[in-house]
């Protein structure tokens, strides 16, 4: 059977964008966020505030190329950027003063790709 990758036409614009970007800017980074993405769902990462708050410092910018889940709590502030964000996270996010930044406007910001970490 052949793979055909994420069917979800945002998903593929996302892909496409951070792929051209790793390109233009020879950053390996957005390749990779990029390559993660294209798994099929059930093998994309899911990470939880708990770990995310484990292995992070304040103000950290970090990357996680599947979904952020809620369980946890969150003690610092950070930018997180991700592909999804349960409800629960993103009430989590905000009550610890950290921001949720989209994949796109990200790599727009940071096209370097340094002092990103990416978890998960």
């Amino acid at each position: 059977m052949k793979r055909t990758g994420p069917t979800n036409p945002l998903l593929q614009d996302l892909i496409g964008e951070l792929k051209k970007r790793s390109n233009e800017q020879s950053v390996n980074l957005w390749k990779r966020i990029a390559s993660d993405l294209e798994r099929p769902t059930r093998n994309r990462r899911a990470v939880n505030l708990s770990r995310i708050n484990r292995h992070t410092k304040e103000n950290e910018i970090i990357v996680v190329p599947g979904k952020v889940l809620g369980s946890g709590m969150l003690n610092h502030k950070l930018t997180i950027s991700a592909y999804q964000f349960s409800e629960q996270a993103k009430d989590k996010i905000e009550k610890a003063n950290a921001k949720i930044i989209p994949l796109l406007e990200l790599s727009k910001d940071k096209p370097n790709g340094k002092k990103i970490r990416i978890i998960g």
